[in-house]
Parts: C-alpha cells; structure tokens; sequence
C-alpha cells in the first residue's frame, strides 16, 4: 500500500481522572501484553512507533476523554 499525504496528531493536554487513569492503564497492558503473546516484542515496537496506531490506542483506551 502506498503511503502519501500527512496527518495532523496533536498532544493535548489537561487533567485526567483517576479512576479513568486506572482503567487505561490496565487496557493498555491487556493489549500490549495480548500482542507481547502473539506477536513478540518487537511487534509492540513497530507498533507503538506507528503515530496512527498510537492514536488508535489512545482513542480505544479512552484517551480522548476531553474531546468532543
């Protein structure tokens, strides 16, 4: 697949709840463990380096929370 064009991913910042902090965390560990299992390590490395399947991650984990 050919890649072309860009993408705008910008860093938000603010306050995020505890209890919402909680719940990614043990999310993201579910997932990266779940690729860590299937995939190897160097998967996650491939993955998390990826800005779009970052965001990804982010939005499934709940980290757009503020967005509306």
């Amino acid at each position: 697949m050919k890649r072309s064009g860009s993408a705008d991913l910008p860093l938000h910042y603010g306050y995020v709840p505890k209890w919402l902090a909680e719940r990614m965390a043990k999310l993201g560990l579910a997932v990266v463990e779940s690729i860590v299992i299937d995939y190897g390590k160097d998967e996650v490395l491939r993955r998390i380096s990826d800005p779009f399947w970052f965001q990804s991650l982010g939005a499934v984990m709940g980290m757009d929370w503020h967005s509306a």
